[in-house]
């Protein structure tokens, strides 16, 4: 399985008109960071998950020619406001695009993307097919998918696991019975927002104690806002079996 992380940032402590030269004006490409998405090739199929505001920039960066499906964590629009996009691929692909989401993300999608699903269709809106999951396992591609339940403040999130691989974001509390299902995993993806409280995401000092909890072999915080700081600087902090992702990285599992 190849993981690529399509971006590892948020919309939360960006600068829109003040400038913190430490991060935006690094010239580190790793302080480059787009909104929060990963895409998984599972047995020659992508799937990506989450498609924020930069979803089009990041297909056309890596050069994403097809896309097989698209499981959404939750409907923030950091996370999901780049769906109207897959209509590249639906012209390429002659079909519509797999989504899997509980079901408060579909009635989400449904009014925001209302258009895509009027009568009759409007030649060129965003084509896809809902498929509703929930907390049970899921099938897709050969590969069981595992979703795990964390909680965003008090708005339920879903995170995922594929085999030895668990992607988690936009989570500040993670119950004891869904923590079990991460224990085991080689590689552990995690939200760490900044290094303050934040009333819905985790700091990067209780991701660093997740992972303590779980201990995988490695672990990648991602969902990194402005005010967690440069990436070296902060990679120099972190224990040898932890690291900041950035946008591009690639892992091979």
């Amino acid at each position: 399985m190849k993981i690529t992380f399509l971006g590892s940032g948020t919309s939360q402590g960006v600068p829109i008109i003040a400038c913190d030269c430490n991060v935006c004006c690094s010239k580190d490409s790793k302080d480059k960071r787009l909104r929060s998405s990963i895409m998984l090739d599972l047995n020659g199929n992508n799937i990506v998950i989450d498609s924020g505001p930069d979803f089009r920039m990041q297909m056309l960066s890596h050069e994403v020619k097809y896309l097989d499906a698209l499981l959404f964590t939750h409907a923030h629009r950091d996370h999901m406001a780049g769906l109207d996009d897959i209509r590249g691929f639906n012209f390429v692909m002659k079909r519509a695009i797999d989504v899997y989401c509980e079901p408060n993300v579909e009635a989400a999608i449904r009014k925001e993307f209302y258009y895509a699903f009027e009568e009759p269709k409007y030649p060129g809106v965003p084509e896809m097919d809902l498929n509703t999951i929930g907390l049970e396992p899921f099938h897709l591609f050969g590969e069981t998918i595992i979703p795990i339940r964390v909680w965003h403040h008090k708005m339920p999130v879903l995170g995922f696991r594929v085999r030895d691989f668990v992607y988690i974001t936009d989570a500040n509390k993670i119950e004891a019975s869904e923590l079990e299902k991460i224990k085991g995993c080689k590689v552990l993806v995690l939200n760490a927002l900044r290094r303050e409280p934040h009333i819905s995401h985790f700091t990067l000092q209780e991701a660093i104690d997740i992972v303590n909890l779980v201990q995988p072999e490695q672990a990648f915080f991602t969902h990194i806002s402005h005010q967690l700081g440069k990436h070296q600087d902060v990679e120099n902090e972190l224990p040898l079996n932890m690291h900041l992702a950035y946008d591009g990285l690639m892992l091979n599992l």
